[in-house]
């Protein structure tokens, strides 16, 4: 790696003050041999536990799988290359780009911290998944039956995850997801684009923190735009949205949903200093609080236990700032 990269990933670092508590040493830059392997035309997932900075020109075909704790302070610079196929689909299980927790015991989890992918047009989607990647939602299920589960539930997923000037391309599935309780994930000065058979972008439950800022979502989607599912504390600003006529922004908490009891609220949440084009005439909801408040089918499927939805089906969005959104 070139001085001066090596000064941009360094200038870039989280500042020890006030990441000492949780930030891992950086990860070791790729070598010659790491990089040939990671752009060299393969089916299986290339697991980066590096940083990588491609060359101008450069592209990646395969998945990129980014898992465990070995793998924190990995990142991922395409200087503008691509990472997948264009218009091929990917599936929630091999998704273009994974950050991943990989289950060491019933209640440990390695985790990945520290990540930043940047400069890059991804085709597919990107996921950061902790408890629940194994493919299951068994130990969703089982944690969410104890009373400390959102604090488990965080400590488990991916945190400190930086997507910067990225396009990401979606090609079916939900573009970018951010799963159970991954926290202080960042989408900045980035573009989702393509189609999605649900959302642009996903924060799931007991997910915190995040912060979607200065993008354009022009996704046609099938649903709204963004699902705010018991997430709480985001800063969703100064982004642009283009609609087709299709619903905003929604915030609510997707009760029972696979027997898992959702134990935080979609709460605390900025969203403030977007731009809405696109919007339906007749029903132009740009953001909603408290989109659901119950009325699924499955929303008994969590009964039994004395906190969250198992006792209470309703959103219970609350402390949320809405203001200075613009409809055009």
């Amino acid at each position: 790696m070139t001085a001066w990269l090596a000064a941009l990933w360094l200038s870039a670092a989280p500042d020890a003050a006030t990441s000492a508590a949780w930030a891992l040493p950086a990860a070791r830059p790729c070598s010659a041999a790491d990089l040939a392997e990671l752009t060299a035309e393969a089916r299986t997932p290339y697991r980066l536990t590096c940083r990588a900075v491609l060359a101008p020109g450069q592209s990646i075909a395969r998945p990129v799988l980014i898992e465990g704790a070995e793998a924190s302070g990995a990142g991922l610079d395409c200087q503008g290359g691509t990472i997948g196929q264009a218009g091929v689909a990917v599936s929630p299980r091999q998704p273009t780009i994974a950050v991943w927790s990989r289950r060491l015991s019933a209640d440990h989890w390695s985790r990945p911290t520290d990540i930043r992918i940047r400069n890059c047009v991804i085709h597919g989607a990107v996921r950061v998944w902790g408890m629940g990647a194994d493919g299951g939602y068994d130990d969703l299920r089982a944690s969410s039956r104890t009373v400390a589960h959102t604090a488990a539930a965080q400590a488990a997923a991916p945190s400190h995850v930086e997507l910067d000037r990225v396009t990401i391309i979606g090609t079916g599935s939900i573009p970018l997801y951010v799963g159970p309780g991954v926290t202080q994930l960042s989408l900045m000065n980035s573009t989702l684009s393509g189609r999605s058979v649900a959302t642009a972008l996903y924060l799931d439950a007991e997910s915190a923190d995040n912060r979607i800022a200065n993008n354009t979502l022009a996704v046609q989607t099938d649903r709204e735009m963004i699902a705010v599912d018991g997430s709480a504390r985001n800063h969703i600003v100064h982004n642009h949205f283009t609609l087709g006529g299709r619903p905003g922004v929604f915030l609510y908490r997707n009760c029972g949903e696979r027997g898992v009891i959702r134990h935080q609220t979609p709460s605390d949440n900025q969203i403030t200093d977007n731009v809405f084009s696109g919007t339906s005439w007749l029903r132009p909801r740009l953001v909603v609080v408290g989109a659901r408040e119950g009325g699924r089918s499955y929303c008994k499927a969590d009964r039994g236990y004395p906190w969250g939805s198992s006792i209470d089906d309703g959103d219970r969005a609350t402390g949320n700032v809405v203001a200075r959104n613009l409809r055009r």
